[in-house]
């Protein structure tokens, strides 16, 4: 079986789940790989063969959405134009993690097609979201990449056809110790605005990895990093605490390593709201936004927060296995 397997670029969430899937499902069956999006930070470390501009969100600096640089970006004809040039007619099965040209182009021409990704878990019933559900969200991410079929990843599986986080090797085989530092990932803040947060916060030491960032820089008791995943995981595993966005991958790596976690929600972003929502009921502390007033919910976070440990289970060939097994086109 020929298998196309597409994911999305912005952020570094789906490359991080794409390097533990993708040599894994290459020992199953034949695939070659798509991406589209421009904004991950980290670089591929396998073969591409199909890389489309997409349709990508940008994010701002004060933990939100920069719609009018997302819309800026946005060709319209272009996007068409991926859509019917993409020879997706070259494969049994699409394997989609919420890409938009693959999605569409298997739907416009008939090629069997599921997603496997975060963003379809939060759509399936059982699975924890806010009450007052935004429909125009709700709606964009139903459209955004439809398939046939769909599987999901949460932080708990909710239900049969939702399962737990990848939890990528370097994680897994980390050494864990407390080294006293707090590890920062929000990409939608720039570095002078966490400085000037983080700065009141007391004598902490902070490991902050940015997108903005070209090179190691010591700002007092803050220390910038490029966005690198080697430093990154070290830092994460050698913490006493994460503090990142509402995404999916590095509050699952928290859990996974036990260390006390926070997490800001980007501003418009439904995806993020209904995350933290969900880890909300887990006990993990959410914060709105840095603005003046929910620093003391940060700073009682330093002091007194304790870590929820999850020991998710390595079984990604078992799952990809049995999604083959349910999707293999007959004869």
């Amino acid at each position: 079986m020929r298998i196309l397997y597409a994911f999305q670029g912005t952020g570094n969430g789906h490359l991080m789940r794409a390097t533990e899937i993708i040599p894994k499902l290459k020992k199953l069956s034949h695939v070659d790989v798509l991406i589209s999006g421009t904004q991950s930070q980290i670089k591929l470390p396998f073969d591409v063969k199909y890389c489309y501009k997409g349709m990508s969100f940008v994010s701002g600096k004060n933990g939100d959405i920069d719609y009018l640089k997302t819309f800026s970006l946005l060709d319209s004809k272009s996007f068409i134009k991926s859509i019917i040039q993409l020879p997706v007619e070259n494969y049994n099965l699409v394997i989609n993690d919420f890409e938009p040209v693959s999605a569409w182009s298997a739907k416009q021409k008939g090629i069997p097609s599921l997603s496997l990704s975060h963003q379809c878990a939060i759509l399936k019933p059982n699975v924890p979201r806010p009450s007052l559900t935004d429909p125009i969200a709700y709606t964009f991410l139903k459209l955004y990449a439809p398939t046939n079929e769909d599987y999901g990843f949460h932080f708990k599986a909710y239900n049969n056809k939702i399962f737990s986080p990848i939890i990528r090797k370097e994680i897994r085989n980390t050494d864990i110790s407390n080294k006293g530092h707090i590890t920062v990932y929000l990409p939608a803040y720039d570095d002078d605005k966490l400085e000037k947060k983080f700065s009141k916060l007391g004598d902490v030491e902070w490991h902050v990895f940015s997108k903005f960032c070209k090179k190691k820089e010591k700002r007092k008791n803050i220390t910038f990093f490029p966005v690198e995943n080697h430093k990154f995981v070290e830092s994460m595993a050698s913490s006493n605490g994460i503090i990142s966005g509402a995404g999916f991958e590095t509050p699952s790596e928290a859990l996974y390593l036990g260390k006390k976690l926070l997490v800001i929600p980007m501003k418009g972003q439904f995806e993020q709201v209904c995350n933290a929502y969900a880890l909300e009921k887990m006990g993990v502390v959410v914060v709105k936004n840095l603005k003046e007033k929910r620093l003391p919910i940060v700073k009682s976070w330093l002091e007194e927060s304790t870590a929820i440990k999850i020991p998710y289970q390595d079984d990604t060939t078992e799952i990809l296995q049995n999604i083959l097994d349910e999707n293999t086109p007959v004869a």
